[in-house]
């Protein structure tokens, strides 16, 4: 009876060392997004499309690529010098943006590069020069799931 208790003793002890002893699940898990971080609307434009550009670095620590089947771009305002036409809180979905590569490679950290559309409308002609800060966040869905992250820095847009 005793040798079958210190066995059983044994293979708990056994099994709880594994357990306590293996690593963290693989993830696909996303780092740090940044933007360009400025446009200079010219002078007299009324909303007038220019693009952003964008990064994210991605890190796929699973055994099977991850596939992105879109992101989406959401512009909300900051903060504002001067005149402007939104109020801060104010949001702009950008909606699906162009993205490469569509996949990160399973053991894979790849930086993936965004471009979405946003729009402007210039100052008239003698008004003083304004600007507007955006928190850019990107929306990803990918075959792991649906991911959130925040630029770093902002998108700031000038009156030119």
């Amino acid at each position: 009876m005793i040798s079958i208790r210190a066995g059983l003793v044994a293979i708990v002890a056994a099994i709880v060392m594994v357990g306590c002893s293996s690593g963290s699940s693989p993830t696909f898990s996303l780092g740090s997004a940044s933007v360009d971080q400025s446009y200079t609307c010219p002078a007299g434009a009324n909303n007038a499309r220019y693009d952003v550009h964008g990064t994210i670095d991605s890190h796929n620590t699973t055994s099977k690529a991850v596939t992105i089947s879109s992101i989406d771009a959401t512009m909300t305002l900051a903060a504002v010098k001067g005149g402007w036409l939104e109020r801060i809180g104010d949001r702009y979905d950008a909606g699906n943006a162009t993205f490469t590569p569509d996949s990160v490679g399973a053991g894979a950290s790849t930086m993936i590069n965004v471009t979405f559309s946003s729009a402007c409308t210039g100052r008239v002609a003698g008004a003083p020069v304004a600007s507007g800060d955006y928190k850019v966040t990107f929306t990803l869905s990918t075959s792991a799931g649906s991911f959130k992250v925040d630029s770093k820095d902002r998108h700031q847009i000038i009156t030119g």
